[in-house]
């Protein structure tokens, strides 16, 4: 079995139109240590025509599998991650958004900041001096809220959590990634608190780290339903409820 150095799932949803396609075949011919893994969430359009074209000019290094039913983006991120972690063998595991708002290329760049100590490294939406950030004003409003809320529900100061990005060593596959997860799209949050609850607050956050990313492009039509902003509110009330008990249970 080939080892890579990286290994990308990318869940995709109804992306035939979107799919940017020549960007991942540069990207594959240029990188013959990272291998993709797709993961259609019973699409209803041709994406799983797109991806099966993709998976046949790379057999090496694309792997390609399916839900058999609509999950949802943490179920379909989960699933890539467990079959990749007993199938794929990679030194770090990442997931990455379809229509690569992140770029493929920046992920792999987050490698370089994973060491002995840092085992989680996560991509930012920061803007700074020579970065471009790119979307609309309601999902920048959307994402200090939300950030707000986990700033204090897990008692850590993050600035993005919701960014697309996300890089782990194969190590913490498991304790991240075996339960299922209680929100449909803020499963990233319920991550770092599987991070806490499993090292500790102090231990956790010394191996986690905040990249600002270079260039992050919006490129609109969010999965996301705008009668999700209702259901969020329970959602974090639940996620709040369980990792209190966690701590709880630790203690």
């Amino acid at each position: 079995m080939h080892h890579f150095d990286l290994t990308i799932i990318v869940p995709c949803y109804n992306e035939s139109d979107r799919l940017p396609v020549a960007k991942f075949f540069s990207f594959l011919n240029a990188n013959v240590q990272v291998s993709v893994c797709f993961v259609n969430d019973s699409s209803t359009d041709n994406t799983l025509e797109v991806l099966q074209k993709i998976e046949a000019a790379f057999p090496q290094q694309v792997f390609l599998i399916s839900n058999d039913s609509n999950k949802g983006k943490a179920e379909t991120v989960r699933h890539g991650m467990c079959f990749a972690h007993d199938h794929i063998k990679a030194k770090v595991y990442a997931y990455l958004d379809a229509d690569l708002a992140t770029s493929l290329d920046e992920c792999k760049s987050l490698l370089n900041h994973l060491n002995k100590t840092i085992s989680f490294v996560f991509a930012s939406r920061i803007l700074k001096i020579g970065s471009v950030v790119e979307r609309k004003f309601s999902r920048f409003v959307f994402g200090r809220i939300i950030a707000t809320f986990i700033s204090n529900i897990l008692d850590i100061k993050v600035y993005d959590t919701q960014c697309g990005c996300k890089l782990f060593k194969e190590a913490l596959i498991p304790t991240l990634f075996s339960k299922k997860f209680i929100s449909k799209w803020l499963f990233d949050v319920e991550l770092f608190s599987r991070m806490i609850c499993a090292m500790g607050k102090v231990d956790a956050l010394r191996t986690m780290e905040e990249v600002p990313v270079k260039k992050w492009i919006d490129q609109g039509d969010s999965k996301v339903k705008l009668s999700y902003f209702f259901r969020l509110w329970y959602d974090l009330y639940l996620i709040r409820h369980n990792h209190y008990n966690c701590l709880k249970s630790k203690n």
